[in-house]
């Protein structure tokens, strides 16, 4: 009894091996090659669900169904113009025919590696026939944003326009993109879309960029630097304009003031001085007194004639004055005490 039920054991055990390995499920995401051997059997499972296979002779081999990413190296190259810019592509592939694709590359790891020689020598063909600008522009209808500032000068000379092309960045992807498709199609491999996710400049196009940038906006500085220097000499001129004008109006009103001043104070002096014959002789003595004060100093000397006015009073201030000086110093004295008298 015991070695029945030891056989019933065993005959389960193998049952359950056996049903193990004949028995697999395809993901929804997967899709599987059948080998026997080493070598593909059958068609290719597509369909999701439970399936079966010959036990032991042979394997599943599962193939990704999903929208597969490519991401490249960032990688220098010449473009038309003879100028290096660094590119860095990516991709988005399927794989549409897994027989194909099993037989050729196996796993995605080839697939990866096939994908880095073909694309990334159709992007060196498609740099290498168009110039940079046709690599950096995206379309070729597109209308610049244009500095309002600028003069018509400026306008005249292109500053601010955009280079005229012929194709653009997205038709250069297409033209990428339908190369590498027909080379990819010979692995079961189906290339859906392809663009450009960086471009640089290399380190020997940049300064050459760099310079064209700044020779632009160092244009453009000099002009608002020479407008400002003339606004700024242009107000200077108006500020001296102004102040010379003011200088000249307030002279002006200044001698007007003094004229109104001086022809008062004369009108007065004119009225004092011209009452008594006394009082219009006083006026000559004291204005003559004061021409001594302002034209005689301790080192001045005076070439006089004997019959000057201002030698006359002068006369009378010598030690050996006559008696006709003292006499009509003391008329002058006597003069001065009936004016003074009058006066009071």
């Amino acid at each position: 009894m015991k070695i029945v039920w030891g056989l019933l054991a065993g005959i389960a055990v193998v049952a359950i091996v056996t049903a193990s390995t004949a028995i697999y499920t395809v993901g929804e995401v997967e899709q599987a090659i059948i080998t026997q051997f080493g070598k593909p059997v059958g068609e290719p499972v597509t369909t999701s669900g439970l399936k079966l296979k010959l036990p032991f002779v042979q394997n599943v081999n599962r193939i990704d169904r999903r929208v597969l990413e490519w991401d490249g190296n960032p990688s220098d190259m010449p473009t038309k113009d003879k100028l290096y810019i660094s590119v860095d592509l990516f991709a988005r592939w399927k794989i549409t025919d897994p027989l194909q694709y099993f037989l050729r590359l196996r796993d995605e790891r080839s697939a990866q590696s096939r994908l880095d020689d073909i694309l990334g020598s159709e992007t060196r063909n498609a740099v290498a026939k168009h110039e940079l600008i046709e690599i950096i522009r995206t379309t070729k209808g597109r209308t610049p944003l244009r500095d309002t500032l600028l003069t018509d000068e400026e306008l005249a000379q292109d500053i601010g326009t955009l280079v005229p092309i012929q194709k653009g960045r997205a038709l250069v992807e297409q033209e990428i993109f339908k190369a590498a498709a027909e080379k990819v199609r010979v692995f079961g491999i189906a290339l859906l879309d392809i663009r450009f996710k960086r471009i640089n400049y290399n380190e020997s196009v940049r300064p050459k960029i760099y310079d064209r940038m700044i020779s632009e906006r160092r244009q453009i500085a000099e002009r608002f630097l020479s407008e400002g220097n003339g606004e700024a000499a242009r107000i200077r001129g108006n500020r001296v304009r102004d102040l010379n004008k003011i200088q000249s109006e307030a002279y002006r009103e200044v001698e007007e003031i003094r004229g109104v001043a001086d022809a008062a104070a004369a009108s007065i002096y004119a009225r004092a001085y011209n009452t008594t014959a006394q009082a219009a002789e006083f006026y000559g003595f004291t204005r003559t007194m004061q021409a001594y004060k302002d034209m005689i100093s301790n080192r001045t000397t005076l070439v006089l004639s004997t019959d000057s006015d201002l030698f006359m009073f002068l006369r009378g201030m010598q030690a050996d004055t006559g008696k006709q000086d003292s006499g009509r110093a003391g008329g002058s004295s006597e003069m001065v005490r009936e004016l003074s008298t009058g006066q009071r």
